[in-house]
């Protein structure tokens, strides 16, 4: 048995069982992917796939097992790598953070000016999605923090920590006819157009419940993944906008107002993920603790231990 075997079981679920996409991802040949494959399928005496022909379609009952295993195998083997480095380097390496456009924009300039000045060899890497995309690269392994007010939460292979809270605000052109109310409804708000985020964006979801408690369809003209853009199409006069309060600058936004929105949605809570079990560098530990002070290395490894051991509870007979 070889990791070279066991990366391929994983890639081959990973790519939907396209073993072209796998041996790409390993830089081999397909024909080398199926060998790996068989072999350990041979030393187990069991088969990991199903099949049609050549073509791998699904997993095996055994299967389902034993990819588990190897995710935690393989999981181990890049901890083992990074607690060597940990003592041959350090306060050197990569960080990789996966987040949201208004996080990356407005929540984390500070922060990582900070960590700059203390760890200037370690290369930083900003990756920018939605939160689906964020949880899959911590999930993966290709992002170490994951940082998003969405979706985090609902993904099992990770641990999820409270960063900080925050709420909406309105903005408008100044003279709109809303800014003449100090606390606006949302009846008030659907008499017009309005401007705000994608569904699962930036706390979109607490927006949608406040309408729908109300039993009101706004008029949503427009959606944007970041407030960037929100703003501009407000400023153009396309409609009232919804953004994270965070986004809204006096000083800058000087074709803008707002009002406060905390008495019409509710507060968001924005998140940080890590993938369970990782071994996480000192370096790592000292970013989320710049991100969020109320966390720490104990605090971390406690809930990732806690939600590992949660995970490999077998299930209830008859759930």
């Amino acid at each position: 048995m070889n990791f070279q075997q066991l990366r391929s079981v994983r890639e081959a679920l990973r790519r939907n069982f396209n073993l072209t996409e796998v041996a790409n991802t390993l830089y081999t040949s397909q024909p080398g992917v199926s060998r790996q494959i068989r072999e350990l399928e041979d030393e187990l005496g069991t088969t990991i796939f199903e099949r049609a022909g050549k073509r791998l379609t699904g997993l095996t009952e055994p299967g389902k097992e034993i990819v588990t295993i190897i995710e935690r195998l393989l999981l181990e083997q890049e901890n083992l790598k990074r607690a060597a480095q940990e003592f041959s380097a350090r306060d050197q390496g990569r960080l990789t953070i996966a987040t949201t456009h208004t996080q990356a924009r407005y929540a984390l300039p500070v922060v990582v000016q900070a960590f700059r000045r203390n760890f200037p060899q370690v290369h930083l890497n900003l990756q920018q999605g939605s939160p689906l995309h964020i949880a899959e690269w911590v999930a993966s392994g290709q992002a170490d923090i994951g940082i998003a007010t969405e979706g985090l939460q609902a993904d099992g292979r990770l641990s999820t920590f409270a960063g900080y809270r925050w709420n909406h605000v309105i903005v408008a052109p100044p003279g709109h006819p809303i800014l003449a109310r100090e606390r606006p409804t949302v009846e008030e708000l659907a008499r017009h157009p309005l401007i705000t985020y994608d569904t699962g964006l930036t706390g979109r979801s607490h927006i949608d419940e406040a309408f729908s408690r109300a039993s009101i369809v706004p008029d949503i003209v427009l959606t944007a993944m970041d407030a960037d853009v929100i703003k501009t199409y407000v400023s153009a006069g396309l409609g009232i906008g919804i953004i994270a309060a965070m986004a809204y600058d006096s000083e800058e936004d000087t074709k803008l107002r707002s009002l406060a929105a905390d008495h019409l949605f509710a507060s968001n809570m924005t998140r940080l993920a890590v993938r369970r079990g990782a071994y996480l560098r000192n370096f790592a530990i000292a970013f989320i603790e710049m991100f969020a002070p109320h966390l720490d290395r104990d605090t971390i490894t406690a809930q990732q231990d806690e939600d590992t051991a949660a995970a490999r509870q077998p299930e209830p007979a008859g759930a």
